[in-house]
């Protein structure tokens, strides 16, 4: 049986490497053994950064309607409490939604959440 070089199979997994550290400044996106350290890096910290999105935007959010809620003379965790008792189900994303873009129905949700807690 006739011998099988890897050549090919490694210069395409090297080409595979180099095209997704194009880009990259230096020799990172010019050797393949630190083109391979720098790609493994970023698609560990895209993965890490696709959570990280999600807790971002919650926070956003929350700090919206906190300062919506304060500018009704509410605090964050009494406005919640509130909507809570009075059976309104809004996500976070909504209510910071509504709190910029429309203030006079997120003032009938503070005045309800207002006569809730009392």
């Amino acid at each position: 049986m006739a011998r099988v070089k890897g050549g090919m199979n490694a210069k395409k997994k090297h080409n595979r490497v180099l095209k997704l550290a194009k880009g990259y400044r230096g020799a990172r996106s010019k050797q393949y053994r630190i083109a391979k350290q720098s790609v493994m890096r970023a698609l560990a910290s895209s993965y890490a950064g696709r959570k990280q999105k999600k807790r971002q935007f919650r926070t956003l959010w929350i700090a919206r309607i906190n300062a919506a809620a304060r500018l009704n003379g509410l605090s964050y965790s009494k406005f919640m409490h509130g909507l809570n008792l009075a059976g309104v189900d809004m996500n976070r994303k909504m209510l910071a939604e509504m709190a910029v873009n429309d203030a006079e129905g997120f003032k009938t949700l503070a005045e309800l959440a207002k006569s809730k807690i009392a």
